[in-house]
């Protein structure tokens, strides 16, 4: 089964002479894959390069407006795969855009830490970013139907949702792809930056945030657990954010006086990613963490929606001291949306600090009965 990416009509009508279309994304999300089914579909003149390859490093070394010109002679369309290990990446691109204004050009990455440092700043006001995830629900809607979606949902919750496990049939292989993501593709940007030389510790600190998946975490608590200092674990936390491992979720608060807002939680872009780490592969009938699958799969399936929809909302879960909480807090334009998220439907009210603190604000249970409305 080949699914349609949502990124591919959207990357195709933002391409433009002058401007330089980013796909950012982890690894093995599908970003190559995307690119050459686009590749494909326009059926234009163009030149791929891979970051990765020595000639190609060659090749752009050689920072002259001459050179790329003699590089790009004949193409349309200029593709850098994997442009986040070709140094200074940023100024090529620029020189590119300068002085080649009629080429249209693709980068693509696996680390936003990378690409945001090098493109960012000499590319202000030329880039389009577009980020890519593991397969979204709202991709899968045109390729299977409703009681497909809700047989499948619970291998989703299990084993997540990278590109490669729909063309795996049995439990065992879906198993081992997923430990072996973790073992050789997701870890391995992370590692490549200097001073993380750890890989034990980073897999250790993935383990804890794991078991502590929808709580929020102490970073002290956390270094001391890891013997490391509380200043080492929030960089190790940000760069594994970077490399599109976890998702941060600050707390939301208007200066309630009970509200905790300094806090925040750490949800797995990927279900199965987070199951491989605690070795917990078991059906939803024999798990004790049933709530918090949904809760992660609910919320980075809901990212997917918001960032590919192009919804620009700031999210937040909210708790105050006295053990009130509700999940997910969206706001946009000053509305505020609040959702509490069910495995089994059920008669949840809204909190009674927050029904007083925000009267205006909309509140919704989300649970098997209506989660595709949420996430589609």
């Amino acid at each position: 089964m080949i699914i349609q990416r949502y990124l591919l009509t959207t990357i195709k009508n933002s391409l433009k002479p002058g401007k330089v279309n980013v796909l950012i994304g982890a690894r093995r999300t599908g970003k190559t894959f995307l690119l050459k089914q686009l590749m494909q579909e326009l059926a234009i003149p163009h030149l791929w390069l891979n970051g990765e390859d020595i000639n190609t490093q060659k090749v752009l070394a050689e920072r002259s407006a001459a050179n790329y010109r003699r590089l790009t002679s004949g193409v349309e369309l200029l593709v850098i795969d994997e442009a986040q290990v070709l140094p200074e990446i940023g100024k090529v691109l620029k020189l590119m855009v300068d002085e080649i204004p009629t080429l249209k050009i693709i980068a693509s990455g696996s680390s936003a830490f990378d690409l945001n440092a090098q493109i960012g700043e000499p590319l202000v006001g030329r880039a389009y970013w577009h980020e890519l995830f593991p397969i979204a629900q709202t991709e899968l809607k045109h390729h299977e139907n409703l009681f497909q979606t809700i047989e499948n949902l619970e291998e989703r919750l299990i084993y997540g949702s990278y590109p490669e496990l729909f063309q795996l049939e049995t439990i065992v292989e879906k198993e081992r792809y997923v430990n072996s993501l973790i073992n050789s593709f997701l870890l391995k940007d992370i590692l490549s930056f200097e001073g993380i030389r750890n890989a034990g510790k980073v897999r250790d600190l993935l383990q804890l945030i794991a078991f502590q998946l929808g709580k929020e975490v102490s970073y002290d608590e956390l270094g001391r657990q890891l013997s490391m200092s509380k200043n080492t674990v929030e960089k190790y936390l940000d760069l594994l954010e970077k490399t599109f491992i976890l998702k941060k979720v600050r707390g939301f608060s208007r200066n309630l006086r009970k509200e905790i807002s300094k806090n925040s939680r750490w949800y797995f872009w990927d279900n199965g990613v987070r199951n491989a780490l605690i070795t917990d592969f078991k059906p939803l009938s024999l798990r004790q963490d049933v709530g918090e699958l949904w809760e992660n799969y609910l919320i980075t399936e809901r990212l997917k929606r918001l960032s590919y929809g192009e919804e620009n909302k700031e999210y937040y879960f909210w708790r105050t001291y006295d053990q009130q909480e509700i999940d997910w807090i969206e706001v946009r334009n000053g509305e505020i949306e609040a959702y509490e998220f069910k495995w089994q439907k059920n008669t949840s009210k809204i909190p009674e600090a927050f029904a007083k603190g925000y009267p205006e604000a909309k509140f919704q249970v989300i649970s098997k009965a209506n989660y595709l409305d949420f996430i589609e």
